[in-house]
């Protein structure tokens, strides 16, 4: 099964340049691309993995998922050749001294845990610092397969893969976009490169889908975390660092795992708006500031609406903050709706939003029906 309308955003089909020293991203190849403000399923911090792959001779199929960029060192060489910060595989051969080449089916392959099942809207195949051994061309499938399976389950001949991305060239030193307009839930990928050769990173971004029964079963839950299908729509200042890291998992481990503002010169303020896993009712909130300490909020305030076009009522009022420390708030009643606001006096950060408590009936009926829709 093929999705017809996915399509690559922007082609870098040239060969890249040898390095030539210097800044080794001085010649980088890339775009804005249109769906990079959706999370990255394939996030480490979320559960992601590079579960197996068909060959990794040059370079370790995790690095794929490594959440910085990938480096290069001109003079680093090892006992296989030049090390890579990707995955790299060896160079394929034909069958006989007539027949060297490799043949069109040929390819290498990787299967992609996501840390988060969800419908997939674009993918990045980045073949940094691969300029001479980067594939000819790339191939991503998706499929849906509850629990947690093994390589073997995987590949068994009773699963679906359908294409995400069909066989398309790819350029290297670059990152190649590709939008994905397939309304189906997934839970891993597999890449494949053709017919072999070195990626240096892999993003998948889109929107988490919950399991309906995993949420009603541990009943009150974080209906905002991005594990369980809440997302950030929009934040005023994105300026040190993203707004989705405040719903990530876990404590923040550094002050740029959270989410930081640049620093106000006028009277106004900063905020996050969320879209909840769906219609909730919120009884405690958790806001953390950990490793801000010179640069945290100064006050925070949390406010709830009902519907896209429900008025904003704020829940928990304006409260003064401290460095480096999870405030917590029992509200006096539960709150209903469907999205949240967080507001920082005057700017600043905070390093999680954490709220507590339970989807509505309604809320339940319609993630469900939402689940099974997208195949789940």
């Amino acid at each position: 099964m093929t999705a017809q309308q996915n399509t690559s955003l922007a082609s870098f089909t040239g060969d890249a340049q040898p390095y030539g020293g210097g800044d080794p991203y001085a010649d980088y190849r890339t775009a804005d691309l249109p769906f990079t403000q959706y999370a990255n399923l394939a996030d480490r911090q979320l559960g992601a993995g590079v579960v197996a792959a068909n060959d990794e001779f040059f370079a370790q199929r995790e690095n794929l998922l490594v959440p910085e960029p990938a480096e290069f060192d001109p003079e680093h060489f090892g006992h296989k050749g030049k090390v890579m910060d990707g995955w790299e595989t060896r160079r394929r051969r034909g069958v006989s001294a007539e027949h060297p080449w490799p043949t069109e089916e040929d390819h290498d392959w990787a299967l992609i845990r996501l840390g988060a099942p969800g419908v997939i809207r674009g993918i990045v195949v980045d073949t940094a610092h691969f300029r001479g051994n980067y594939p000819q061309a790339v191939s991503v499938e998706g499929a849906s397969v509850a629990g947690s399976p093994s390589p073997e389950e995987l590949l068994a001949d009773d699963v679906k893969w359908t294409t995400l991305v069909p066989r398309t060239p790819v350029g290297g030193h670059a990152a190649n976009g590709f939008a994905v307009s397939t309304e189906q839930r997934f839970t891993h990928l597999r890449l494949k490169q053709h017919p072999d050769g070195g990626i240096a990173r892999l993003r998948v971004y889109g929107e988490v889908v919950p399991d309906p029964a995993w949420l009603a079963a541990l009943g009150t839950v974080d209906v905002v975390a991005l594990e369980n299908g809440g997302r950030v729509e929009d934040a005023s200042n994105l300026f040190y660092s993203p707004a989705t890291n405040t719903i990530q998992p876990g404590r923040s481990r550094k002050m740029d795992d959270g989410w930081e503002t640049r620093r106000r010169r006028d009277r106004g303020n900063d905020w996050i708006q969320y879209r909840l896993v769906d219609r909730s009712q919120i009884r405690a909130i958790e806001i953390d500031t950990a490793y801000l300490k010179g640069n945290s909020a100064g006050w925070a305030s949390v406010s709830v609406k009902d519907g896209e076009d429900g008025e904003w009522r704020e829940v928990l009022p304006r409260t003064r903050m401290q460095p480096d420390t999870n405030h917590r708030f029992v509200l006096p009643e539960a709150a209903v709706g469907t999205h949240a606001r967080v507001d920082i006096f005057p700017d600043g950060g905070i390093s999680r939003l954490r709220l507590f408590g339970t989807l509505t009936e309604d809320g339940a009926a319609h993630l469900a029906a939402r689940h099974q829709e997208l195949g789940g």
